[in-house]
Order: structure tokens, then C-alpha cells, then sequence
């Protein structure tokens, strides 16, 4: 590793001509004819995304999400080439331990706002401060507030030497703990094998690792079941990723140009991927999903994102 500069402090300012550029487009949005009965079957629903689109322009108010993600303690650090963007919240007690916290897609850093203060200041919500953590939430390189390199070359791998250094050469840690989703968890895996001295502990809500079928011992039931659920969940629901990791930039196009094919493409994994029984917003509010989506929005963000999941499955260059 080599020594980084200083950490800056870092706010959220979106410029007023970007907010005024995102309402003209979704009052000019053009939704496309819906199926009827189709419901979320197809992707999804045009009449949920037609009542989000007028939320959106009409009521929903950025100013007060960019306000509330700037009580989060902010920075940026140029590390590797990448102006690395991050929360970082030390923690109150005798010995709290540092925790990398690391977003997955179609997340943020943002994910960590609803569990931090729990973290750091356990004692105040009712817990033992003996077991506060320090918390530093990253953006990945090229999600979110964070840069990206530019050019083909970011990896898994490379994304682990870069919060390693961090850890260690920005913010002095010499050991901590990883919590990661999704990204975030292949993050921290290469992480933990590439610096087992420094990762103590991993605590991983996403796992892509199967056991290999070749040579196998004859399948129980239940793990037969298993197997077959979970290649029917990839032929329904992986799509997305074949799609981001060979062609994201033409992807990227449309959904860097419409607000609504954005939060189109994002909140169908939202309702998707969680335990909301179909009805997206009995797990996230519209303000909840529609910040996440803004964050996309405003860094222009999801082109890279997509570039990144075409370097996970090595079909880009």
C-alpha cells in the first residue's frame, strides 16, 4: 500500500439547473403502453411507476433527503486514482471496534443511515457501550459520490486494496470487521483473503459461492430442491446481469438520459429482491427508494455501475 493523502470533508450539493433539468424530463416522460393484468410480471408495473413519476416531480423533496443524508459525517480521500467517498462516525465507548460497512446495487452508502447511530452510540438507544463500533460506510468506486478510474481495470479485487488502504493509511486502523451486501460482499471476501491480518471478522447478507456439481456425492432432496429453486430464481430474476455485464454502456444510455427508466430499472429490484410480499412500499417508503435512485441520478452513476458487474463476470475488457 502507499500512503494517502488526507481525508476532506465532504457535502452533498446538488446544483439547482440539475434539479430543474430532472423535473423537465419527468414531465415530459413518455411511459409505454401497459399490458392489462400484467401487473409486476413483465418488470414493472407502469401504473406504480406513472404514480411514482408524479410523486417525484410534484411532492418529493430532495432538499430535505440531501439534508438528512449531511448529517452523516462525510469525506472524500484520493486513493488509487478514485476520490473515494465515505461516512466515517467513530464510536462511543471504551474500545469500539471499526467496522467497514459496504454497499451492494442497486444500494448506497446511504443503507447505513437507518443502523449507524445503534452502532456508534449503542448506549443511547439503550444497548452497552461496550459494544459501539466505529462505522465507515464507503461508496464503492464508481457507485455514488465516488469516482471512478476511468478506464477498464476496476475489479473486486482492486476495490479491496483500495478500502484496505482506507482503513489503514487514511483513517489509522490497524483491524476491523466488514459488513457487506451483495458488491459488498465479494468486496470483502477478497479483502479478508488478501489481508487476513487486518479483516477480523466478516458478517456477509450475499453469497455467490456454490459448491461445485463435479464429482458430487449423490444430492439429498432438500439439496436438490435447492439447486432447482435456485436456477429457476436466475432464469426469472438474473436477466439484469447478463445484460450489465456484456452490453452496460448501451444500457447505460437510456438510463442516464430518463429519470423514470431509471427508477423503472432500480425499484423493480427494491420490491423484487426483498420480503415485501409485492407491495414494494410496505418495505420502502416512495422517499426511501426514490433517494436511491437520486443518487444514481445526480453522480450519473449507473453507467459505471454497470461497467463494474461486466468486470465481475469478465466480459468486459
Amino acid at each position: 500500500m502507499v500512503t494517502a493523502v488526507s481525508p476532506t470533508p465532504f457535502e452533498i450539493a446538488v446544483p439547482d439547473e440539475v434539479l430543474d433539468d430532472l423535473h423537465k424530463r419527468l414531465a415530459n416522460t413518455r411511459f409505454p403502453a401497459s399490458i392489462e393484468g400484467a401487473g409486476w410480471s413483465y418488470g414493472t408495473d407502469v401504473g406504480y411507476l406513472q404514480s411514482l413519476v408524479d410523486y417525484w416531480r410534484t411532492d418529493f423533496n430532495w432538499r430535505e433527503a440531501e439534508r438528512r443524508l449531511n448529517e452523516l459525517p462525510q469525506y472524500r480521500a484520493r486513493i488509487q486514482d478514485v476520490d473515494l467517498h465515505f461516512v466515517h462516525v467513530p464510536g462511543k465507548g471504551p474500545a469500539p471496534t471499526p467496522l467497514l460497512f459496504v454497499h451492494g446495487w442497486p444500494g448506497s452508502f446511504s443503507e447505513v443511515s437507518k443502523i449507524i447511530g445503534p452502532l456508534t452510540d449503542p448506549a443511547a438507544h439503550g444497548g452497552d457501550p461496550e459494544n459501539s463500533f466505529s462505522v465507515v460506510a464507503p461508496s464503492l468506486p464508481g457507485f455514488g459520490f465516488s469516482s471512478d478510474i476511468g478506464r477498464p481495470g476496476m475489479n473486486p479485487g482492486t476495490m479491496a486494496e483500495i478500502l484496505a488502504e482506507l482503513m489503514t493509511d487514511v483513517l489509522g486502523y490497524s483491524e476491523f470487521v466488514g459488513q457487506g451486501g451483495d458488491w459488498g460482499s465479494t468486496v470483502l471476501t477478497r479483502l479478508a483473503h488478501a489481508h487476513p491480518d487486518l479483516v477480523t471478522g466478516l458478517h456477509l447478507n450475499y453469497s455467490s459461492v456454490q459448491p461445485s456439481m463435479i464429482d458430487a456425492a449423490p444430492l439429498s432432496a432438500a439439496e436438490q430442491q435447492y439447486l432447482s429453486a435456485n436456477q429457476e430464481w436466475s432464469a426469472r430474476e438474473g436477466a439484469y446481469n447478463s445484460l450489465q455485464s456484456t452490453k452496460p454502456q448501451s444500457l447505460a444510455v437510456a438510463l442516464n438520459d430518463s429519470p423514470a427508466g431509471l427508477a423503472a430499472w432500480l425499484v423493480e429490484k427494491y420490491r423484487s429482491w426483498s420480503d415485501c410480499n409485492g407491495d414494494v412500499e410496505s418495505s420502502f417508503s416512495s422517499d426511501e427508494l426514490l433517494t436511491q435512485v437520486m443518487i444514481y441520478w445526480v453522480t450519473q452513476s449507473i453507467g459505471l455501475r454497470g461497467r463494474g458487474s461486466g468486470i465481475r463476470s469478465g466480459s468486459c475488457p
